[in-house]
């Protein structure tokens, strides 16, 4: 019994020995972690790893509600060697990063509309677009009519920012040409898809979408090599939306789920935030219950359903099902709800869809 008891007591002191080596040297462990983060970070990015076809990164999964697990709308779609954003919400040009997704290769930006949490994070994506990667031209910036204004007024607030970063720097860093948008304003009426852009191989349709009050609102529509992904933007039901995702592979919602608002509105009105209160109960007419959404992904006849600019939020994957209710019955096929980082892709020459996790490689 002393012996086994005596290599007992000598494993339990390995173990705090070794834990204590371990906790002396954790200053040194981390910096060797961090290390290793960074030349991954300054190694290839993402666009290099990903077989050629189309593929979705959702860089930001959340809306206006706080949620430490999701920044802001944001779609960041690949297209070839080609990057292209949806929308710019508080804290996704960070995540852009994260994913190894970097700013400077960000080929365009498309904007729904004009809410400002889709647009919270625009003149961040901008200035890390020119000074990351010394463009020598402004990004273009699509969007319906008020976009020029949108990007003027973002590119004032960094007027100062641009000429201390200049004299810092230097042009050959920061191109003075390379700073801010170039807004490309579209019309798209309802009945029909617009195609606003066409290089490459890569084609991006707009169709107006029903956010009332909010006007003009659109989705877009990208193909690539027999690939289609719809990104909706912020909708209530939408006949267009059906019409436009007809045949698309993918399609990314926005989502509200009414029975999980009115516990948000309850607890304003028992707190007597009445402010509160009343924006919870206006937000249910211009959004989609998720089991709408199903219906109209059903209704398209698209092979996936992915669930982004989640209301309200959810910090814990339980409230999935709650979420979601009989979403996964009315459509029948695959239904996820996003978060930060997830990958969705399709590879060119092929009916595959695979899926990721582009923040996991960057995480301590």
């Amino acid at each position: 019994m002393r012996k086994v008891w005596g290599i007992g007591l000598a494993a339990v002191a390995a173990v705090g020995i070794g834990a204590g080596v371990v906790w002396t040297q954790r200053g040194a462990l981390a910096e060797a972690a961090m290390t290793r983060v960074f030349e991954r970070a300054m190694g290839p990015d993402a666009l290099a790893e990903l077989p050629d076809g189309l593929h979705v990164g959702l860089c930001g999964t959340g809306s206006p509600m706080p949620d430490p697990t999701r920044a802001g709308p944001c779609v960041a779609v690949a297209a070839g060697q080609k990057l292209f954003v949806v929308d710019s919400g508080s804290g996704s040009t960070r995540n852009l990063s994260l994913m190894n997704l970097p700013p400077p290769k960000v080929s365009a930006i498309f904007l729904t509309h004009f809410h400002s949490d889709h647009i919270a994070d625009l003149g961040e994506l901008m200035l890390q677009r020119w000074a990351g990667g010394a463009s020598q031209a402004p990004v273009p910036v699509f969007g319906p009519a008020g976009v020029d204004q949108v990007v003027a007024g973002f590119q004032a607030a960094y007027a100062l920012d641009r000429g201390y970063r200049i004299a810092h720097h230097g042009p050959a860093v920061v191109p003075p040409s390379g700073f801010g948008g170039a807004p490309r304003t579209f019309t798209a009426p309802p009945g029909k898809p617009t195609l606003v852009y066409d290089e490459g191989g890569v084609r991006v349709w707009a169709f107006a979408v029903n956010h009332s009050p909010v006007e003009p609102a659109v989705g877009y529509r990208f193909e690539y090599k027999g690939r289609s992904v719809v990104v909706s933007g912020d909708t209530g039901p939408s006949a267009n939306l059906v019409a436009a995702a007809k045949g698309a592979e993918v399609l990314v919602h926005e989502g509200l789920a009414p029975n999980l608002v009115a516990i948000q509105r309850k607890a304003a009105l028992g707190a007597g935030r009445a402010n509160y209160a009343a924006i919870f109960h206006d937000i249910l007419s211009y959004h989609t219950a998720p089991e709408t959404a199903a219906e109209e992904a059903k209704a398209a006849g698209v092979r996936e359903l992915v669930f982004y600019h989640v209301i309200p939020p959810q910090p814990v994957r339980a409230l999935e099902g709650p979420f979601l209710g009989r979403s996964r019955q009315i459509f029948g096929g695959p239904v996820r709800v996003a978060r930060d980082g997830d990958l969705v892709s399709l590879p060119a020459g092929s009916r595959e869809i695979r899926h990721g996790d582009l923040m996991r490689t960057f995480r301590f």
